[in-house]
């Protein structure tokens, strides 16, 4: 036996000269310790050494086993390093200080209308703000004048988290974060995602983008809305806008209006985008209800506040001219990259 394991050892230092890559390594560990290998055949002798050397010679056939994986083992490290040191040293140099080529992306089209609006807005003094996602209670309802059990809160149908919070329903849940954060003269615009549980079609999606605005000041009124809002699409659409108000039902604003542009893409003689009917209903809106001004600590009786909403999403499909909002959060690349809003 121990011949044989003399042999063998004989054997992989003759073998050694002759490697020249990783393959021939893993193969000599094969022909070692494989199923057939001659250290595994050894093993199956050691059945026929007798009792009193099995011992000895057991201890001679481990030792010299870890002895030849470790030899095997330690040259596959040694060739590896090498393999990949030369790999890097031949593979093409990249100077990362260089300048990158021209970035060949494109912006999702709601991404484009909603920088465009920010930056109207900025130029008029506002400051926009990131509400949040995940809203509690308060905020999203009774702090926007929609208490526990106010059948206003059955016009959205919410996503509840095991904690108590929700998915917020409407961008009015950072209404009360604002007020409290700023101190009047206040104006701020705050774009977000929100999320209703409702039945997806063309024109229902349960995760939508919207842009609220606020502005809070002594005596402001109705004028200073319109003001706003007809600058502000005047500049989206790139010619002068005419707009009406209608009533509405807000509970956060009183009074509330619905706020209609005269449609810019026929000068409401009537065409698809308005339905034929001339107008197209943009921006829910009111003055700020002074409940809503109270939870945010705001005395009503010193100042007050007007507030309008937008569906950037809304404001996206007259853009681009898309029918059905599924397609802006489809990821269908071919479709979107090929909107570019001026």
């Amino acid at each position: 036996m121990q011949n044989k394991i003399n042999e063998i050892k004989q054997y992989i230092l003759g073998k050694i000269k002759e490697i020249k890559d990783l393959k021939e390594w893993q193969a000599l560990r094969v022909e070692m310790f494989g199923k057939s290998g001659k250290f595994t055949e050894l093993f199956k002798l050691m059945r026929d050494v007798p009792a009193e050397e099995k011992g000895k010679i057991g201890q001679i056939l481990n030792n010299a086993k870890q002895e030849i994986e470790a030899l095997i083992t330690d040259n596959e490290r040694k060739m590896s390093e090498e393999e990949l040191n030369k790999e890097i040293n031949s593979a093409e140099r990249i100077d990362i200080t260089l300048p990158t080529e021209k970035c060949t992306g494109s912006l999702h089209p709601r991404t484009i209308i909603q920088r465009e609006i920010e930056e109207v807005f900025t130029s008029m003094g506002f400051v926009v703000e990131d509400g949040n996602e995940v809203e509690t209670e308060y905020n999203n309802f009774t702090a926007v004048n929609v208490p526990e059990n106010h059948p206003a809160r059955d016009m959205q149908d919410t996503f509840w988290l095991d904690n108590g919070e929700v998915l917020k329903t409407h961008t009015s849940a950072a209404q009360n974060r604002i007020l409290k954060k700023y101190t009047p003269p206040i104006r701020a615009i705050f774009p977000g995602r929100c999320f209703r549980n409702e039945d997806v079609d063309a024109s229902h999606e349960n995760t939508f983008f919207q842009l609220e605005g606020v502005i809070v000041d002594k005596d402001v009124s109705v004028g200073n809305l319109i003001y706003f809002m007809k600058e502000m699409l005047s500049k989206i659409f790139n010619k002068p806008v005419e707009v009406r108000l209608r009533p509405g039902f807000f509970p956060f604003t009183e009074p509330s209006f619905e706020m209609d542009v005269r449609c810019p893409f026929c000068d409401g003689k009537g065409c698809p985008t308005c339905k034929n009917g001339g107008w197209i209903e943009l921006c829910p809106c009111g003055m700020i209800h002074p409940q809503v001004l109270r939870n945010g600590g705001i005395d009503p009786e010193v100042y007050s506040g007007c507030a309008f909403g937008l569906g950037l999403d809304r404001m996206t499909m007259l853009s681009t001219n898309l029918n059905d909002i599924r397609e802006l959060n489809s990821g269908n690349l071919k479709l979107l990259k090929q909107f570019k809003i001026k």
